[in-house]
């Protein structure tokens, strides 16, 4: 276990040789009463999920890492988190790959149109919000329904330890900005790293359905906005970008 100091607060990781999912065990945890600030970093997750329920593969040398967060009064709604994570992850890999990923909507990273991470949050019991990463840094999975990348086929080598340093000191530093008000600063800073402005999308929505639309920025919750051919706005709150 490390414990660190960053922003004004306390940064405790644990880190664990196996786990089904970081996330269940700080939900768990959460509902125990553990504070915002605790990390869990585990070397193999076995039963680990992402967004609409898709599972995450484990791969050896991969970061699979959940943090909490305790919302407080005053806070930003707890989506707008998940842009508070993706810049976070961002600069994290930006800092050992400069100008390499961008994020897609709403918070999965890209190299060349291919996956290089996820995130999801999940609300626990009371005021907890547990934040999970996944990023392939040594190796990735292979998907029936999407391109996918690490790290290290574009030549970089960085050890889930030294990202997880990486990611925590960004995302607390991006938690007091969140906290501070900024939230326009930080939907600004997600933007900077998206796909421009008018890029083509295809949207596939929970319900199964799609729409098409130029990406016209985010809406001030997190939301993506869609621009049709008609010059209509779209404001979509859950779906999965697919084109």
């Amino acid at each position: 276990m490390v414990v660190d100091r960053c922003a004004g607060a306390v940064l405790t990781v644990r880190v664990t040789a196996e786990t089904g999912s970081t996330n269940a065990d700080l939900l768990v945890a959460a509902d125990a009463g553990a504070e915002e600030g605790l990390w869990l970093r585990a070397d193999r997750q076995i039963a680990g999920r992402g967004r609409i329920g898709r599972s995450w593969a484990d791969g050896a040398g991969n970061l699979f890492a959940s943090t909490i967060v305790r919302l407080r009064p005053g806070d930003p709604s707890a989506p707008t988190l998940t842009l508070v994570a993706a810049v976070a992850l961002a600069e994290a890999v930006g800092a050992v790959a400069p100008g390499l990923a961008t994020i897609k909507w709403p918070n999965d990273l890209l190299i060349d149109g291919a996956k290089l991470s996820g995130i999801l949050l999940e609300r626990g019991a009371g005021n907890a919000v547990v934040i999970g990463f996944g990023v392939n840094l040594a190796s990735h999975p292979q998907l029936p329904d999407r391109a996918t990348t690490s790290l290290a086929d574009h030549g970089v080598a960085v050890a889930p330890a030294v990202m997880l340093d990486l990611l925590r000191d960004r995302f607390a530093a991006g938690l007091a900005r969140w906290r501070g008000g900024d939230l326009h600063g930080i939907r600004m800073a997600w933007e900077g790293m998206a796909h421009p402005r008018g890029t083509p999308l295809r949207v596939r929505l929970p319900d199964g359905g799609e729409r098409e639309g130029g990406f016209g920025g985010l809406g001030d919750d997190g939301a993506l906005r869609l621009i049709g051919r008609d010059g209509a706005v779209t404001m979509v709150h859950a779906g999965d970008v697919c084109g």
